[in-house]
């Protein structure tokens, strides 16, 4: 009754727009409550109304109505049947698009990336997703530029989508690895993550992206924490065999770095010191000219390369807002 209220409340608010800011955040609030007042909301036909609020200009002239709709939508989506409600709802996904790419704050940006994720929650839905640009790049930037917990939600989104070759390829072209080198510094065990799956599934293209941050894998190879060690070597795994000599010897020329692998073969997680100890081994053939039985060959002169691009990263997050 409470959400066949509100919805009905909603169709009936006309021009108000402070009217209108109530009502949807009454229904923000009631969306995270329970998944039976998420399937109440979503049978009323509350996410077609919701949609015409997450334009531009909505979010110019009314920012806290923007964010209020996006995150209502966002709480809605964590019930398995409102992902594909949303899905299906007319200028649901140009609507959260919008938010992530323009939208009037950077909660409302957050929360539209996080909306993402959730939504790629169904492998079938993270294929159709995977294939629009303008989300795939949008999640890039916001995970570039961003601050810290929109960074997050889109790197969470990122990490799933990444999970499809196809999408990839996308991300690769959006800049992905590019912005997984920048932000390596600051957020290394969600940056090697992301660039882990990437150059696992991207082929030469993203294994020539990610040549110019292989140094900064060595840094994560000495001092992140297991987790990100341990994906640091396992890409550096993957780059050696797909990128052939020229990754080895660019990796070979990281001072120390094979104390830092013999430390991990000593201390790491049992998959760490599997991958260190496939890394010493890449290193040992290359040294003695044998690298043929490891690796597949790659030249730095591919022009690929100079297109380096941005890979992110992702992490958990709390959906309901």
């Amino acid at each position: 009754m409470t959400a066949s209220f509100l919805v009905n409340k909603l169709k009936l608010t006309n021009g108000s727009m402070e009217e209108t800011n109530g009502v949807v955040y009454e229904l923000r609030v009631l969306a995270k409550t329970d998944s039976e007042s998420r399937a109440c909301i979503a049978e009323a036909g509350a996410i077609k109304l919701l949609v015409r609020f997450l334009s531009y200009e909505v979010g110019s002239n009314n920012p806290s109505l923007q964010v209020n709709a996006v995150t209502t939508i966002l709480n809605l989506s964590i019930l398995e049947a409102n992902k594909t409600r949303i899905m299906e709802s007319d200028g649901a996904l140009n609507g959260i698009t919008e938010v992530l790419r323009a939208g009037a704050t950077w909660e409302a940006k957050s929360n539209a990336a996080a909306t993402v994720f959730s939504l790629t929650g169904v492998v079938g839905f993270r294929k159709r997703l995977g294939r629009k640009t303008r989300i795939v790049s949008g999640l890039v930037e916001l995970a570039k530029s961003g601050p810290e917990g929109a960074k997050r939600d889109a790197l969470a989104a990122i990490l799933n989508l990444a999970s499809d070759r196809e999408t990839v390829a996308r991300l690769v072209e959006s800049g992905a690895v590019q912005m997984t080198a920048e932000i390596m510094a600051g957020m290394p065990e969600e940056a090697v993550t992301i660039l882990e799956a990437v150059v696992k599934r991207g082929g030469l293209v993203a294994v020539a992206a990610a040549f110019m941050g292989i140094k900064k894998l060595g840094k994560v190879l000495r001092e992140g924490s297991e987790r990100a060690r341990e994906s640091a070597a396992a890409t550096l795994v993957t780059m050696c065999r797909k990128g052939g000599s020229e990754i080895v010897t660019e990796l070979a020329a990281i001072d120390g770095v094979e104390r830092v692998i013999w430390e991990l073969m000593a201390v790491g997680s049992v998959r760490g010191r599997r991958k260190a100890a496939t890394l010493l081994r890449i290193l040992r053939r290359w040294a003695a000219g044998l690298d043929g039985g490891e690796t597949e060959g790659f030249s730095t002169n591919n022009s690929s390369v100079s297109a380096s691009t941005s890979v992110v990263v992702s992490t958990t997050t709390s959906l309901v807002q």
